[in-house]
């Protein structure tokens, strides 16, 4: 039980900040939507001149913007809270927890994905009226092939992590991964070594369920293995290196500094 009152109190602390801050929470989504009409404005003019920049159309862009956002919320939302927590001088008492360090590390990646789900379908209803394109929605089969995509960025969200419990200020970095994240989500699944790679082969599900109207059912059984197998390698991989980097951060008495 007190697990789950942990979770609560992650996921209650982050909705809380969300309501105390209202400008930046709208700010925030204003900008993602003015950068999806930049895209739009200029992949209409594309379609105008007969060029398809991203394969489907209208609804590959959406499908497209829209897993790059949660993808970069996704592997940016455990280091930019380990950053404040560490420049506030609170990161020693999250490792004093009684259900471990690594266990509120889990529920703030499960809150943030919940909360990142109201933002993406806030999103997602603004680039359907912007662009006259309502996608299906079967939000059973939406959910789980979002949470295998997003699985690996959130394995990369915890090697920026440990990362920043050694280096402090990593935000730079993170400004290379947004635009390596655009290139795996425009990268065609159609060779093998591409289906291994984060974001490429959950991105064309994405498409082929919300465009074309495919179910878990009818999509490849090697593609959602492949998914799965791509989604626990990478989560694990990142684990792993979140944990090199803790013990390197506690050998060298860098929890209690910034």
């Amino acid at each position: 039980m007190r697990y789950l009152w942990t979770f609560r109190a992650v996921l209650v602390r982050l909705l809380i900040e969300l309501k105390r801050y209202p400008l930046n929470t709208l700010s925030s989504l204003a900008t993602l939507y003015l950068v999806f009409l930049i895209l739009f404005t200029g992949a209409r003019y594309a379609q105008g001149l007969g060029v398809n920049l991203f394969g489907e159309g209208l609804e590959g862009l959406v499908v497209g913007y829209l897993v790059w956002t949660f993808a970069i919320i996704a592997f940016s939302d455990l280091s930019w809270e380990l950053m404040r927590e560490a420049q506030q001088g609170t990161l020693e008492q999250l490792y004093m927890s009684p259900q471990g360090f690594r266990f509120v590390s889990v529920c703030w990646i499960l809150a943030s994905f919940l909360v990142s789900l109201i933002w993406v379908a806030a999103l997602l209803g603004l680039m359907m009226l912007t662009t006259g394109r309502f996608l299906r929605l079967p939000l059973g089969t939406l959910g789980a092939l979002l949470l295998l995509t997003v699985a690996p960025v959130y394995g990369i969200g915890f090697a920026m992590a440990g990362l920043a419990l050694v280096y402090k200020r990593i935000q730079a970095f993170f400004q290379i991964l947004q635009f390596v994240f655009v290139a795996l989500v425009a990268l065609p699944a159609d060779a093998a070594w591409s289906k291994a790679l984060p974001l490429s082969l959950g991105t064309r599900l994405l498409g082929r369920v919300m465009v074309d109207g495919d179910t878990l059912a009818t999509l490849p059984v090697g593609d959602l293995l492949v998914l799965i197998g791509t989604a626990a390698f990478y989560l694990l991989l990142g684990v792993g290196v979140f944990r090199l980097f803790e013990e390197i951060a506690k050998d060298r008495g860098l929890l209690a500094h910034y």
